[in-house]
């Protein structure tokens, strides 16, 4: 029986070369203002248009400011990336979500909410976390430059097709733990290159018990693992999820799509490539302490010791710590931070927000902890105000700030200084990731407001 990822990929193969790649269809492309502009230029030089607009989807995201944006962009390199893909969108006749426009926000964020991003659909984007989508049932997963012109131009990509991985997760999540901890957990436990070459199915009770939020987040940090892209089966949770949204099928057409999803699922004598299972019992909240996400332990364990990591990677181990000034042993429970990050594609939705707000209620901010808490598009921040989250938050001292990918990276205004420690909810702890020398401490909503209560790293679970 094949693997729910060989129904959906083999399904949309148009035909293969023999020895060689498969060209895939694709039923989703969506574009942003870091990746399109060669792709648009390299329609134009060839004289093409794309084939088939209705199924692509623009939205500036990156460069966006969030706050005043209602003036015009302040950095001359963001303001021309937006003003270009704005241009392009007009000229080539696509759907755009412009900036300061209610349905604006990140485009990973955006897809899913609108019902854009559905189960059995194949969806790529110049971007490496689509994978996100993945959530929904979909098989999602970043592309090039001249891969986004390829889809352009004949609604079809040359893939070759990876192997297929399940991860298991078994078991209730402990108080405090989210699904991000579990990412942070997997990617500690296979390191960020173990999935390489793979497509991750999740599958287990864990995962079925997760929120879509949830398994957003899950899925999304795919990547991190060194796969392809992740996905989850669609079930009740996806269903409900999806009933209603914007794009989602309606009437009859609702309920011959559901009975379709339905069947969308490994069988139970399914052939993966690789199996992996993992006990939700042995995960805890989690912070990172070096420069990539799988660097990283439970809130209250100790950085390794060099003896304890593998003689090839000793080096690059010590020039991390030294980078982030953490050193072999050390506990980081109490570790003053500076900054706090809430948002992204990883956790810039409306539970994050919630999960955020049940900590710092009745709390106050430290005074020495910059906060930017980022919603990830304007319906999320309309949700909040909708919820009185906003309040909860002012009380305690903190304000929003409007949608967009914010400090995930230095591509916009909110950029941490150099030397300083954030505690982010994003993805990725780079060198220099949310600015040149920044220091990047990831984690969970939930541990990242215990942090800007404290204006130190604190185990949620003491609040």
């Amino acid at each position: 029986m094949n693997t729910l990822f060989d129904k959906i990929w083999d399904s949309h193969v148009v035909q293969s070369v023999p020895d060689g790649p498969q060209q895939l269809y694709i039923d989703r492309l969506y574009c942003h203002e870091v990746t399109s502009p060669q792709a648009f230029d390299e329609l134009r030089a060839r004289g093409l248009k794309c084939f088939r607009p209705k199924q692509i989807v623009c939205m500036p995201d990156h460069n966006i400011p969030t706050h005043d944006q209602d003036k015009p962009i302040a950095d001359p390199i963001g303001r021309r990336q937006v003003e270009t893909l704005d241009r392009n969108c007009s000229e080539f006749g696509l759907k755009e979500y412009r900036m300061k426009s209610s349905d604006n926000g990140i485009i990973h964020v955006v897809g899913p909410e609108k019902g854009l991003s559905l189960p059995g659909m194949t969806i790529v984007c110049g971007d490496s976390h689509t994978s996100t989508h993945g959530a929904v049932g979909a098989v999602a997963f970043g592309i090039g430059t001249s891969e986004v012109a390829m889809v352009m131009a004949s609604q079809c990509i040359l893939q070759q097709k990876p192997k297929s991985m399940r991860i298991t997760i078994n078991g209730k999540l402990g108080p405090g733990v989210t699904p991000k901890d579990v990412a942070l957990y997997l990617m500690s436990r296979i390191t960020t290159s173990g999935a390489t070459g793979y497509f991750v199915e999740y599958a287990g009770s864990t995962v079925s018990q997760m929120s879509m939020e949830g398994r957003l987040t899950l899925c999304n940090l795919s990547i991190e693992m060194g796969a392809r892209g992740g996905f989850v089966a669609p079930d009740e949770v996806t269903f409900r999820y999806l009933k209603g949204r914007q794009y989602a099928p309606k009437g009859a057409e609702w309920n011959r799509a559901v009975a379709y999803w339905r069947t969308l699922r490994s069988g139970e004598d399914a052939v993966f490539d690789r199996e992996l299972s993992f006990d939700a019992a042995d995960i805890e909240p989690r912070i990172t302490y070096g420069t990539n996400p799988g660097m990283g332990m439970g809130i209250n364990d100790s950085i390794p010791q060099l003896s304890d990591v593998e003689t090839t990677e000793v080096a690059s181990f010590e020039k991390s710590l030294a980078y982030m000034g953490f050193h072999p042993g050390e506990k980081l429970l109490g570790k003053k931070i500076d900054y706090v990050f809430l948002g992204a594609c990883t956790n810039g939705r409306i539970e994050d927000f919630r999960a955020f707000a049940s900590v710092v209620k009745g709390h106050q901010k430290s005074p020495d902890v910059v906060a930017w808490l980022v919603p990830g598009s304007w319906l999320v921040a309309s949700q909040i105000k909708a919820e009185g989250l906003d309040k909860v938050l002012q009380q305690a001292g903190f304000s929003i700030r409007q949608p967009g990918c914010s400090a995930c990276l230095a591509m916009n205004d909110d950029k941490v200084p150099a030397g300083k420690y954030c505690v982010s909810t994003s993805n990725r702890n780079f060198e220099g990731r949310q600015g040149p020398g920044s220091r990047t401490i990831l984690a969970s909503p939930l541990v990242a407001a215990a942090a800007a209560i404290t204006g130190c790293i604190t185990d949620p679970r003491t609040l």
